[in-house]
């Protein structure tokens, strides 16, 4: 199963490095309010941009709207680097996180969204999370409409299963599909399978398991030790080796961190050792 490139094509026509930057540690704690230092946060999306990466990923209930107006006020408008920002999922005042799919709720996320990131269309807008009070084909109604009016380039998922996958490509060509993945929980090996004969990225989150490798995490720690590498970079590694459509995007405020997953890219698994991961 191991795939040389590095880079994957988003919705046939954007070219993008498969490892991304997820934004969501650039809030203040437990993801709400602006983060402790706003110049480091900046510092370190500009350090991504230095290192290759071209995805990043935001939502619009990271902070709320603390880590899309940081990445708007970094990095404006540019043309090398694919934003992706996700909408339908509210925060409350206790910092639960609540489901909102209604059209007209979703038509207007992507306009203050779009006011945050500095842009005019935003590259690719994931549906956060299917709302359970609104009909889900309604909410990808709303985003392959947005997408007819040049608000939205490409429009992608999250948190969605292959029945949902299915009736949302009925709608709308799906570039992407944001599930919850790593090398210690594949329960949604069904939907990346879907997207692999679909042609659809494949964007795990968590997916360093949030540092919890359940039973994977000897086995990643005893192949870190053959590489002189982190638990997290093998992690990465072996997600980018597992399947040409998965683009990970680790998330980290720190620079060391970053610089870690970034080189993860390079590690070459033997066959030995990605078989001793995937068992």
């Amino acid at each position: 199963m191991h795939n040389e490139s590095d880079t994957f094509e988003l919705g046939g026509e954007d070219t993008v490095h498969r490892l991304g930057y997820g934004a969501m540690r650039l809030t203040g704690d437990d993801i709400v309010g602006p983060p402790a230092d706003e110049a480091a946060a900046r510092d370190l999306l500009e350090r991504a941009i230095d290192l290759g990466v071209d995805l990043i990923d935001t939502a619009d209930s990271y902070g709320p709207g603390v880590s899309e107006r940081l990445i708007g006020e970094t990095l404006g408008d540019t043309d090398d680097v694919l934003v992706a920002t996700k909408g339908g999922l509210l925060r409350n005042a206790d910092g639960d996180w609540l489901p909102h799919g209604d059209p007209d709720y979703l038509r207007n996320a992507v306009l203050c969204s779009l006011d945050r990131l500095r842009t005019d269309a935003i590259d690719l807008y994931q549906l956060h999370r299917p709302d359970p009070d609104t009909p889900f084909e309604d909410s990808v109604t709303a985003l392959a409409e947005l997408q007819d009016d040049g608000l939205v380039r490409h429009v992608g998922l999250s948190n969605v299963s292959v029945e949902q996958l299915d009736t949302a490509r009925e709608i709308v060509d799906v570039a992407t599909v944001q599930n919850e993945y790593n090398v210690g929980n594949r329960e949604d090996e069904a939907v990346l399978e879907a997207c692999e004969e679909y042609g659809i990225g494949f964007i795990p989150w968590f997916p360093l398991g949030a540092g919890d490798l359940g039973e994977k995490a000897e086995t990643v720690a005893s192949v870190a030790d053959a590489h002189d590498a982190t638990p997290q970079q093998i992690a990465l590694a072996w997600l980018l080796n597992h399947s040409p459509v998965i683009l990970p995007i680790p998330g980290t405020s720190s620079v060391d961190h970053l610089e870690g997953n970034v080189a993860a890219s390079a590690i070459d698994l033997t066959d030995e050792q990605y078989r001793r991961l995937a068992e």
